[in-house]
């Protein structure tokens, strides 16, 4: 019986799952084979190889994926998030603005802009990413709570103050 994309990705998945790492990157490049023109399978791959460490390998395939289908939001997140991880904050940031490109009421592209430039300790424009990623989803706790260390790095006790509010809201409503 011949295997089919579709059969290996799933098998890829359930290996993963269990932290089987280089069987499920084997499956996946043997569904890549068979079907070269599918993103979802290189997304796959990099997601894989991202999980197993090897950043370098799951960029690559990230970057094929997004290739593939240029307009994919969460390949573009993932993209941008995984170049985070690797430090490569200019290409985490292409990415967040290829992403508003696509759709600029994604809050999760603002988030992670935000968060590239908290990162490189430039406060000021961080709160700004943060604060629009707040204001297309006020209830974004990962935004909210990102604005409310930023307003601390920056002194801002107001802004602070409102953000723990507000996060405490959030808690108590669960």
């Amino acid at each position: 019986m011949l295997e089919s994309s579709e059969q290996l990705n799933n098998q890829a998945v359930r290996l993963a799952f269990k932290g089987e790492y280089p069987e499920a990157i084997a499956c996946l490049k043997r569904a890549i084979t068979v079907e070269k023109e599918n993103y979802l399978l290189w997304f796959n791959l990099a997601l894989t190889y991202r999980d197993a460490g090897n950043f370098d390998a799951a960029k690559t395939s990230m970057e094929y994926a997004l290739r593939l289908n240029r307009k994919n939001e969460e390949v573009i997140e993932a993209l941008a998030n995984l170049c985070i991880s690797m430090q490569l904050f200019d290409d985490a940031m292409f990415y967040c603005i290829t992403g508003l490109e696509v759709n600029d009421m994604n809050p999760r592209f603002w988030n992670t802009a935000g968060v590239i430039h908290f990162q490189i300790e430039e406060y000021a424009e961080a709160a700004d990413f943060f604060e629009h990623a707040v204001s297309i989803s006020p209830h974004y706790y990962d935004a909210l709570y990102n604005l409310r260390d930023t307003y601390e790095q920056l002194g801002n006790i107001t802004g602070l103050e409102e953000c723990n509010r507000k996060l405490e809201s959030f808690r108590g409503s669960k």
